[in-house]
């Protein structure tokens, strides 16, 4: 048996550029300012060290696994928008080192876009949507959308990120809630989708408490979602990141998921190419099936 590894980056952006890394961390531009953040696979030494030094903030980690904070050296504002596309997006610097756009992900957002072009009249759900980019994304190229994540805050981001690409008429549905108990609620209603997205964290709370743990919750959850997806489907995609989840054990996980619907499955990694050295670094891994 031969399963195929792909590297999906995505080359489109203009307004975010990883600019250089190495030393355990990696330079990335966003819109107008630069940032350092850790990177532990960036094994390899700086190519561009004097660029470092034009940094506007330095995300300094605790011992906890995203601790931290961030020590400002040049004057960054408090939020600024950048573009990807037609997607337009609030980023500002947060506690957890994150910015509010994973820009690796856009790979995803053009095949998600690409397959409700082409297909029928779709209804979408997104779990764990966290600032909205996929479920714009889907919502632009025509599709209905249900976008759910635990955290209010992260809600309210994506419904101004919704704002701010102009799509406010466009129907997403905006749910706070625990992804696991709201797909098994739509179960029980005999509610159906077209596509599926997760982009699971590895560790979790749902607004109500309840306890997400990517190795014990994640097969729940494929089981559950397998069960609202309609006769004849589009897609479904799965993103892991801060795992130790090869992308061959994600393939075999949506494998026995889809079983029953024929189709193609591909996995791979979701890569950034540095402008510096074009070397890679890995961010994430996938597994996505798509209907034939």
């Amino acid at each position: 048996m031969t399963i195929e590894i792909r590297l999906l980056d995505s080359p489109q952006w203009t307004d975010y550029e990883l600019l250089d890394s190495g030393d355990g961390q990696k330079l990335e531009r966003f819109g107008p300012y630069l940032f350092i953040r850790p990177e532990v696979q960036a094994l390899w030494p700086r190519r561009q060290p004097e660029l470092w030094k034009a940094a506007h903030a330095v995300f300094c980690p605790t011992g906890e696994e995203s601790g931290g904070h961030w020590e400002v050296k040049k004057n960054v504002p408090a939020q600024w928008e950048v573009s990807y596309g037609g997607l337009r997006m609030a980023v500002m610097t947060t506690p957890g080192r994150h910015l509010g756009v994973f820009p690796e992900c856009a790979a995803q957002w053009d095949w998600i876009a690409d397959k409700i072009r082409k297909g029928k009249e779709a209804s979408i759900l997104n779990l764990f949507g966290y600032t909205g980019l996929a479920t714009l994304a889907a919502a632009a190229a025509g599709a209905k959308v249900t976008h759910v994540d635990a955290s209010r805050k992260s809600v309210a981001w994506a419904r101004q990120n919704q704002a701010l690409s102009g799509l406010g008429g466009k129907p997403v549905r905006w749910i706070v809630d625990d992804a696991l108990k709201f797909v098994q609620r739509e179960g029980r209603r005999g509610v159906k989708y077209d596509g599926i997205l997760l982009d699971p964290p590895k560790f979790g709370r749902g607004p109500k408490g309840e306890v997400w743990e990517v190795y014990k919750s994640l097969p729940v959850l494929l089981e559950a979602c397998q069960a609202i997806l309609s006769p004849r489907p589009l897609f479904v995609v799965l993103t892991v990141y801060a795992v130790r989840a090869p992308a061959v054990h994600l393939y075999f996980s949506m494998q026995e998921m889809m079983k029953s619907f024929g189709g193609t499955i591909e996995c791979g990694e979701l890569v950034t190419v540095e402008k510096s050295a074009e070397r890679m670094l890995s961010q994430a891994t996938y597994a996505r099936w798509a209907a034939a």
